[in-house]
Formats: structure tokens, C-alpha cells, sequence
């Protein structure tokens, strides 16, 4: 049986995190600049000055690459924990990384068949 102590902890912890942040925000707001002129309002991202309407439609490519990156990406995060127990996991966990590697490299193929690789 859990009792209202054993959460203390846990509150206290909460408690000094937004402590935290709430006065780090006061003294950033306190202690920050105050002059605010066109070029510091001025819109401004990945140091490009903003051209445009920003709903202007682009290819579906880039969001077709994104996704394509992080599929096989992801395979990393499954091969690491393979790679730490590879030894223990014996000729079984081999064969079973094999399977897996050779499904995703079927996949591979099969876009890079359909071009959802190639720029035009």
C-alpha cells in the first residue's frame, strides 16, 4: 500500500522544477533587452529574409524523403540492442537481423524501383 509520503518526493521535485522555470523566465524577461526595433521584429528563420506567402504550395517530395529517412532510420534503433547482445543472442539472433536487414533492403528496392528517390 502506497501512502500520500511516498509521492512527497515526486511534489518536491515538481515543485523546484517550476520553480525553476518560472524564475528563470522572470529574470530572462527582467534582465533581457527592452529596445525593440523593426530589424528585432522583424520576421526572421535559418537566417533567409521571409519572400512570400508561407502557404505556398511545394512538392510532396520533401515529406516523402522525411518519412523515407525516418523508416530507415529506425532501423538503427533496432539494430543497436542486437549489436550490444550479439553474442548472447547466438546464430538464432543472426539470422533473425538477416531477416529483418533483407525485409528493409526489399523495401529499398521497391522504392528506388517506383523513383520515389529520384529529383527532377
Amino acid at each position: 500500500m502506497s501512502s500520500a509520503i511516498d509521492y512527497t518526493a515526486i511534489f518536491i521535485q515538481f515543485i523546484v522544477a517550476m520553480g525553476f522555470v518560472v524564475t528563470t523566465m522572470v529574470v530572462s524577461h527582467m534582465a533581457g533587452p527592452k529596445r525593440k526595433t523593426s530589424d528585432k521584429l522583424a520576421v526572421f528563420e535559418c537566417g533567409i529574409d521571409s519572400e512570400g506567402n508561407a502557404r505556398m504550395p511545394f512538392s510532396i517530395r520533401y515529406f516523402l524523403t522525411a518519412i523515407l529517412f525516418v523508416m530507415f532510420d529506425v532501423e538503427v534503433i533496432f539494430m543497436y540492442p542486437w549489436a550490444v547482445n550479439f553474442k548472447a543472442l547466438g546464430p538464432i539472433g543472426f539470422y533473425e537481423m538477416l531477416l529483418f536487414t533483407g525485409t528493409l533492403l526489399l523495401g529499398f528496392i521497391y522504392i528506388w524501383k517506383k523513383g520515389a528517390l529520384k529529383w527532377e
